[in-house]
């Protein structure tokens, strides 16, 4: 994070493309920081006895994905790492089509070979420059990606241009804590209608307390001795600089669901594009 994000983008990269050398068995099919309810009597999301071990990682896709409906829409992820999380989505949310897109071309060779999945397709592409006509999807679904872009209102516009009017932006990361009003802007100067945000930093912290074990033992059965460190700092292990971050506060991770309007009609108000209120639909 205190990079700038064109050595960020290089450094995701490389992790991507070194954790599909490693892990030739997919023991880590997912690389995010998770999401746990800390609410105790929260009933657990049910999964089948296969995906039980990947939990806090399915977790936060499904806090994401699961915002409005999927099944029998075409959908797009954008930033799908090492596949786990399409995977779910396809499986348990059912939409119509589902296309996740990397920059990492190790990694979609990996979801390639992993996922058989019936209406799933894996291809390479960046983010701030997607291979797919406008008006393409009903929804474009972005987990724990975008802090890596290079430029994030590039990004945002071609989130805009493929989404269907009325379609959904399902969206979470992190920044420090002084940028998120930032982020917040950028994503409505994009012209999205934010229909809701939430601030699961907590449930974040949560679950790298519940499964930095695993993770861990992970880390040190399967990455060379030389990257170990290296990556548990990526990973978020306890004690790294990333996950004080979050212990801390000056981490925020926030999750939203935006929406483009039904019947867009730009106006330029004051320098930033803005949506004329009588075309919005909810």
């Amino acid at each position: 994070m205190k990079v700038s994000p064109a050595v960020q983008h290089r450094i995701t990269r490389f992790y991507y493309q070194m954790l599909s050398r490693i892990d030739t068995h997919a023991v880590m099919p997912f690389m995010n920081y998770g999401y746990a309810d800390i609410d105790p009597g929260a009933p657990p999301l049910v999964l089948d006895e296969a995906d039980i071990v990947h939990r806090y990682w399915i977790q936060l896709y499904h806090h994401v994905a699961s915002a409005v409906e999927l099944d029998g829409r075409q959908v797009l992820e954008v930033g799908c790492g090492r596949g786990g999380g399409t995977a779910y989505i396809a499986r348990y949310l059912r939409p119509k089509t589902l296309i996740g897109v990397d920059f990492a071309d190790r990694a979609i060779r990996f979801c390639a070979n992993q996922y058989l999945l019936d209406g799933v397709t894996f291809l390479g592409g960046e983010a701030d420059t997607l291979p797919f006509a406008e008006h393409s999807f009903d929804s474009v679904i972005n987990v724990e990606s975008s802090h890596s872009y290079t430029s994030m209102e590039q990004f945002i516009g071609e989130v805009y241009r493929v989404l269907r009017p009325g379609g959904y932006f399902l969206y979470a990361d992190f920044r420090r804590v002084v940028m998120i009003d930032r982020l917040r802007q950028q994503l409505t100067n994009g012209g999205f209608i934010l229909l809701a945000e939430r601030m699961i930093t907590p449930n974040v912290v949560r679950a790298l307390d519940l499964d930095n074990d695993r993770k861990l033992d992970l880390i040190q059965r399967h990455v060379p001795r030389l990257l170990t460190k290296s990556f548990m700092r990526f990973a978020a292990i306890r004690g790294t600089e990333l996950y004080e971050g979050f212990r801390t506060g000056q981490l925020d991770y926030r999750s939203f669901v935006l929406q483009k309007p039904s019947s867009a009609r730009p106006i330029l108000v004051s320098g930033h594009n803005l949506i004329e209120q009588s075309n919005l639909s909810h």
